[in-house]
């Protein structure tokens, strides 16, 4: 597990992936909303001519909504054989963290995020919440972002 990993900002909250999974970082484009999806899949984006499902990891996290914003991005990810737009509040830093600073995940409370969280990494005085961005998708969840993302092509 140990490795590089882009941080990023929810809730004035650090959380941080494997950069493995990174395609690019994007300003947030418009979203085309789709009828019937998960409230946290907020729809598509037309990302150079290739639309790709949006997930607002704010509400997948079961935090309040918050209007997007100037600093609002989108992490263009690969999870298998789904690309996907996760919407964060910011974009921080790519850090590396060693192993000897992962330590696994506190067993606190029965929240949505929880099932999200793998390991909390220490960074100087500061600790960053690792996410297993493998696991933000049920497989149906996963199936239905991919309809989605084939709705708008």
């Amino acid at each position: 597990m140990e490795g590089l990993y882009l941080t990023f900002s929810l809730d004035n909250r650090d959380y941080a992936f494997e950069v493995r999974y990174l395609v690019e970082i994007v300003a947030l484009p418009p979203i085309t909303t789709i009828p019937g999806t998960a409230s946290f899949l907020k729809g598509v984006i037309n990302l150079r001519g290739k639309v790709i499902p949006a997930l607002d990891v704010r509400l997948r996290f079961q935090m309040e909504s918050m209007d997007y914003h100037d600093r609002t991005c989108a992490l263009v990810v690969q999870l298998e054989d789904l690309i996907i737009a996760l919407i964060v509040d910011r974009v921080n830093e790519v850090i590396r963290i060693p192993k000897d600073h992962i330590d696994p995940a506190p067993k606190i409370g029965d929240s949505e995020a929880s099932r999200f969280i793998i390991a909390t990494g220490r960074v100087e005085d500061d600790v960053k919440i690792l996410v297993d961005l493998t696991k933000l998708l049920s497989d149906e969840e996963s199936h239905a972002a991919k309809q989605t993302g084939a709705l708008g092509t």
